[in-house]
């Protein structure tokens, strides 16, 4: 296996090269020319343009330099082939399901660290230190603005019959559907999470498909009335002057947090793990209490249109702008262990069919 940060006229050099394979960047990597300079090497699943200023303020803060090397796909398994070898110091990625995945295959290793646990809510951390949240994406219902009265919901109301033929939403067996299915197994039971399923495929106006985006779309185009995604795709179109019709659709819906009247909406994250070879890892840490401080959280988020995850640290005014968000305070850990029979419930109750 290429080692992507390979040595090169004194930098760091990416082994891929800049194609449309989209699978490495380089952050200012300059070194000296005798001794390598401190430096962190970050595996990501998150854009490059999304996580730059945050490294950067790093790497201004601290003097230490970052390489990122950006996957769409397939990270764990390039851990795994690269093993002893790997150049990994810090995995950055979305979703409970890979940061609990990205652990359960052995690529990580715990970090047990008094700054990062302080800044970071138990409720968003392996309980052995394995992965840890940053920022969270709230899984909300986006409603027609023209069409839909209530200012409420539950997760429980989209399997009411009054909603047939008005909802739209993305593959069952997408993570964050997954994730969403999983925590209504951890509070209702396997057995009502299965009846509500099927309840929920009864209501829709079309077979799932698309991304989140294309639910606000659905909305816009009158195909539906309520679409489940994440908040920060909300954020994503509202400032989308490249595809400037994407505002239009933002502008079709209201965001309605479910459950805020009870057990609070349901969260996913956006994290960090710390690679299990490691080769510098007290920089590594350097890091990752960075990320985990309110400054870095507060770069984060407003880069991803996401919340913090400490509660001290602030939310960017439209983030703001989509209304109060009540989390579920359900551990990740919980919702993790029940991702296997949600996917499970999705086939077995045909969902995507």
């Amino acid at each position: 296996m290429l080692n992507p940060f390979r040595r090169h006229k004194g930098t760091i050099m990416c082994a891929k090269s800049f194609s449309a394979a989209g699978l490495s960047i380089l952050i200012g990597a300059t070194v000296g020319t005798t001794t390598l300079a401190a430096e962190v090497n970050i595996y990501s699943y998150r854009q490059p343009d999304l996580i730059a200023p945050l490294l950067d303020a790093f790497t201004t803060e601290t003097g230490i330099k970052t390489n990122v090397l950006f996957l769409k796909k397939g990270l764990v398994e390039r851990l795994k082939a690269e093993g002893e070898n790997s150049p990994a110091d810090v995995i950055m990625t979305t979703d409970i399901g890979r940061l609990s995945g990205a652990k359960s295959e052995g690529v990580t290793q715990p970090v047990e660290n008094a700054a990062v646990n302080g800044a970071i809510p138990e409720n968003y951390r392996d309980p052995e230190g394995h992965w840890f949240g940053l920022t969270t994406r709230g899984r909300v219902i986006y409603a027609s603005k023209d069409r839909v009265d209530q200012d409420t919901i539950t997760y429980e109301e989209l399997a009411d019959p009054k909603w047939k033929g008005k909802i739209c939403i993305r593959s069952g067996q997408h993570a964050y559907n997954v994730a969403l299915i999983a925590s209504m197994i951890s509070h209702l039971g396997e057995d009502k999470a299965e009846e509500w399923l099927a309840g929920v495929k009864d209501n829709l106006a079309r077979k799932p498909g698309g991304n989140d985006r294309a639910q606000a779309k659905g909305i816009f185009a009158g195909e539906c009335d309520l679409g489940i995604g994440n908040t920060y795709y909300v954020g994503l179109m509202m400032t989308n002057d490249k595809e400037p019709e994407q505002k239009d659709w933002a502008n079709a819906i209201k965001v309605l947090f479910p459950n805020s009247n009870d057990r609070g909406t349901h969260v996913n994250i956006s994290g960090m793990a710390l690679a299990k070879n490691a080769p510098n890892r007290d920089d590594a840490i350097m890091l990752m209490e960075f990320l985990a401080s309110p400054k870095g959280q507060e770069i984060y988020a407003e880069q991803v249109f996401e919340y913090p995850v400490d509660p001290n640290a602030k939310s960017t005014e439209i983030v703001q702008s989509f209304g109060d968000i009540k989390p579920d305070p359900l551990g990740l850990d919980e919702i993790a262990k029940n991702r296997a029979a949600a996917s499970v419930l999705v086939d077995k109750v045909g969902f995507n069919n």
